[in-house]
């Protein structure tokens, strides 16, 4: 019996003892819930009885080199509809079918959709978005957003680039410097009951949106036109396929125009370009089927995104390598009977019954294969392969641009003494236009290998500076001896030579012709293209103008010369260079 009262009262005492421990447990835990975790449990409940909507923040404008604004902001609304809210879910449908000329079942959909909240279209004009909110309709929200707009819409369409549905940058410059455009976006947060109506009377928060800033570029509005305008008349008349053309400063790599014709309307950036009349029903089928391929294709920057033969336009660069090692003079003599026998192959010049003798300006004033396939052969495969690196070939430029290719040349331990001859003047090898650009512009700088770039500086919008963008310069690639013997030789060239197509009397124009065949070689494609700068002496523009597929007269002294000179007849005054004195005789 007394071991039994004991038993018992040892188990009211354990019994009693986790009671208080669980008891101590639960107030501990109450404790810690309502003194130091209040703040985060407060928050929890009160962001259950808030709804959220962003406030968008304006996207930064682009501005040109003269303060002429290329891409800015228009006002456009939002329509979103609070399932909870509505009053009149059939009156709702019906005015928001009617006003946003959506289909009813789409409307539908969402407005019976029960979900806090539900957007039923975005980028609407702000005159309908006002109209819609006249209405009065409970549970219809207009949020004020805004959609990029480019006030010139074809202007520049594959540097400028364009934004998606949120406003984010998808191309172009629009996407490399979107950390700088975008901004913050801000939210309005309102309270809601138990129910998720919104509580009247109780207002709202707002957390303000912060801007983008602005990015000031080295494109002129002006010379891009001039060049578009360019660009469009030579292709118009020669029935051409695309004319490229860049205009950049070779002292510092900024660029002032980079055309690229046909351009699209970047209001429109998903609306595909109309194809040639010539084309097929396969191709035109195909259109149907693959318009995504067609989208990226039409968006696409020949300039930088392709590589193609530069042909003739490439012998500067064999010059420089050439006079910087040495194998050759300005009066070394030269005899071309229209070919050249390298190996068991015959390579002809574009002149088949040859230049006879000449000396070495001569043969660039001629634009002579032979001259250069020598040129090639005394350079021997190191040395070609060592300026190639010196000068900056072999790497992309790092223009501020997205999608830059690179240069496509033969593996050194494959190169032969014909792909050496054949490399010499151009061919056999690709690389892109910007490239050919950059490295020509530092060798005729004085040796300086400039960075190609667009962005000058970031700016808020009441004009303080935020940012000065800076790009990498490498000094000394070529001798400033043999930057100046390609400025004096290139000036003969259309002063005397190949090139006097875009002679203009008054001015000092250095410059290289080139015209290259396209492969396959079968198909009788030829690319032609001319690269001039000017003053020659100290080179303050340079124009690289490349026609693709030109119909009828192929010849770059023919058709793509003239180009470069119409360009410079209207760019040379307008950026301040002057005419020089005509020395008497």
């Amino acid at each position: 019996m007394f071991r039994n009262k004991t038993y018992n009262r040892r188990k009211l005492l354990v019994i009693f003892s986790l009671v208080i421990l669980v008891l101590g447990i639960l107030v501990g835990r109450l404790v810690y819930l309502m003194i130091f975790c209040s703040e985060y449990y407060g928050q929890k409940a009160e962001d259950l009885h808030e709804r959220e909507r962003d406030i968008k923040a304006a996207r930064g404008k682009i501005i040109d080199a003269t303060g002429t604004v290329l891409a800015t902001n228009r006002t456009v609304c939002t329509i979103s509809v609070i399932h909870s809210q509505i009053d009149e879910p059939e009156e709702v449908i019906a005015i928001l079918t009617k006003e946003l000329e959506m289909e009813e079942e789409a409307v539908r959909k969402r407005v019976e959709k029960v979900s806090s909240i539900e957007r039923i279209k975005s980028n609407v004009d702000k005159e309908i978005g006002d109209k819609i909110r006249n209405y009065g309709l409970a549970g219809v929200k207009v949020d004020e957003d805004y959609k990029r707009y480019y006030p010139f819409e074809t202007l520049a369409s594959k540097v400028l680039g364009f934004t998606g549905g949120d406003n984010q940058g998808i191309i172009g410059l629009e996407v490399i410097y979107e950390e700088y455009l975008k901004g913050s976006n801000g939210k309005i947060l309102t309270l809601t009951d138990a129910r998720g109506i919104e509580i009247e009377n109780a207002g709202e928060r707002r957390q303000e949106p912060i801007d983008g800033n602005n990015l000031h570029i080295s494109l002129d509005y002006n010379i891009q036109l001039y060049c578009e305008q360019a660009a469009k008349k030579v292709m118009e008349a020669k029935s051409a396929d695309g004319v490229s053309i860049i205009v950049m400063n070779p002292q510092n790599g900024e660029i002032m125009a980079m055309v690229n014709v046909p351009e699209f309307d970047l209001n429109h950036p998903f609306t595909l370009l109309p194809m040639k009349s010539s084309a097929s029903e396969t191709e035109q089928s195909t259109t149907e089927q693959n318009k995504q391929d067609l989208l990226n294709q039409m968006w696409r920057n020949p300039c930088i995104n392709d590589t193609y033969e530069p042909g003739s336009v490439f012998k500067i660069i064999t010059t420089a390598s050439a006079f910087e090692e040495g194998v050759v003079s300005l009066g070394d003599q030269f005899f071309c009977p229209g070919y050249k026998m390298v190996e068991d192959r015959r390579i002809h010049c574009h002149k088949r019954a040859g230049h006879g003798a000449e000396d070495f300006t001569q043969g660039i004033m001629n634009s002579c294969n032979p001259v250069f396939i020598e040129l090639g052969l005394r350079l021997g495969v190191d040395n070609f392969y060592k300026y190639f690196q010196q000068f900056g070939l072999l790497n992309r430029t790092g223009i501020d641009l997205p999608g830059e290719a690179v240069t496509i040349m033969h593996n050194k331990k494959n190169v032969g003494p014909v792909e050496l001859a054949t490399v010499s003047f151009g061919q056999s090898f690709q690389i892109t236009p910007i490239q050919l650009a950059t490295t020509v512009s530092s060798l005729i700088n004085g040796g300086n290998r400039v960075t190609p770039h667009f962005g000058v500086s970031v700016k808020d919008d009441q004009g303080e500076l935020v940012e000065t963008l800076q790009y990498d310069v490498k000094e000394g690639i070529v001798s400033s001896e043999t930057s100046e013997i390609l400025r004096t030789v290139l000036e003969k060239v259309v002063s005397e030579g190949s090139g006097k197509k875009a002679y203009i009397e008054g001015f000092s124009i250095g410059g290289k012709t080139a015209t290259s065949q396209t492969l396959p070689r079968s198909a009788n494609k030829y690319i032609s293209s001319f690269l001039g700068f000017s003053p020659a002496k100290n080179p303050q523009v340079l124009a690289l103008a490349i026609i693709n597929n030109p119909q009828g007269i192929y010849y770059g002294g023919t058709i793509a010369a003239p180009v470069v000179q119409e360009i410079f007849s209207n760019i040379l005054p307008y950026l301040g260079i002057e005419k020089e004195a005509v020395p008497q005789n």
